[in-house]
């Protein structure tokens, strides 16, 4: 029920009921109506400017769960560029240097690959350019991770190798310690030729025992000459070891091996003997490593014990007559 009202009247000092004509009350209620209309207008609009809507709710959420994602991300991948990083300078400096190989140039290493269209699929997307780093940086670490892979493989081979070279170096005396009748009778270096008595350069080194005593391959190694028809060796053996390897075995009474025959180090060869240019029963004993005859003292270590090695290299030092 709607309220009555009233004005003063000033002149008759009463209070008279106010008329209310139909246009007044439309105008009323439009009034009212408009008043609610802006008062909504401002609110949705200003709702709509500065609180966010249940889809920007959803997306925001969305947007911070992807970038949490995207920072683990980045640190597992630096986690992974680190260890990869120790690998390849594991690699570089102690597994190759160790097997004797050149490490990998950085321009193999770091090399680039692909092109810059390779990436452009992600220029339409707001954050492409973040994305195109992330993918060029994870191709990156796959591509070090491929030739690491690689260089592995080429290590195991490497190392494969360095076996079969450990076994194949000359490593042991070619006469068993206990069958010599002295140390070294001659060493490597200027002696006296036992016949002409005149210095000679002498390129191995001589063991003197009984004739019959056995003699030894003292690397594993390929049976390259047996025979008797080299001027002064008499009856000798020549094996190729490999790697640039060979030794010689001179005046023996008897060959016990054939050409091409492999043999492994301590096998038989052969027996002490005082064939060719020889004055006594010995083996003349030669190592050579890529065409270069070499000390033998130098390749004893496998079979001496320190004390033995030394007292070996004083023996090998003296100025003595040699047997060939």
């Amino acid at each position: 029920m709607s309220k009555v009202r009233y004005k003063f009247n000033t002149k008759s000092l009463t209070y008279e009921k106010v008329k209310v004509s139909v246009k007044e009350k439309i105008w009323y209620v439009l009034s009212y109506l408009a008043t609610g209309l802006v008062f909504a207008t401002v609110t949705i609009f200003l709702s709509n400017k500065f609180l966010p809507s249940p889809s920007e709710k959803k997306r925001d959420r969305e947007l911070e769960a992807i970038t949490l994602k995207y920072e683990l991300l980045n640190k597992k991948m630096a986690m992974v560029e680190k260890v990869l990083a120790d690998m390849e300078d594991r690699d570089d400096n102690i597994y190759r240097t160790i097997f004797e190989a050149e490490p990998l140039p950085k321009s193999i290493r770091n090399a680039g690959f692909g092109g810059s269209d390779k990436y452009a699929d992600f220029d339409m997307y707001d954050n492409g350019e973040l994305m195109k780093n992330t993918a060029l940086r994870l191709d990156k670490i796959a591509k070090r991770m491929y030739i690491q892979s690689k260089s592995f493989d080429e290590v195991v081979k490497l190392a494969k190798s360095k076996e079969q070279l450990i076994q194949s170096i000359p490593a042991i005396m070619p006469i068993n310690q206990k069958d010599l009748s002295h140390a070294v009778t001659s060493g490597f270096g200027w002696r006296t030729h036992p016949i002409y008595k005149t210095p000679e350069f002498h390129p191995g080194m001589d063991f003197t025992a009984v004739t019959g005593v056995h003699i030894y391959a003292t690397g594993d190694g390929v049976i390259e000459r047996a025979d008797n028809t080299a001027q002064g060796y008499g009856n000798h053996v020549v094996i190729n070891h490999g790697f640039g390897y060979q030794t010689l075995y001179a005046h023996m009474s008897r060959i016990a091996c054939k050409v091409g025959q492999k043999v492994k180090r301590g096998q038989l060869i052969g027996y002490v003997g005082s064939t060719g240019l020889s004055t006594a029963p010995h083996v003349h004993y030669e190592v050579i490593k890529n065409g270069q005859k070499t000390n033998p003292i130098n390749y004893y270590y496998s079979d001496l014990t320190p004390a033995q090695y030394q007292a070996l290299v004083e023996e090998s030092k003296k100025l003595t007559q040699s047997f060939d």
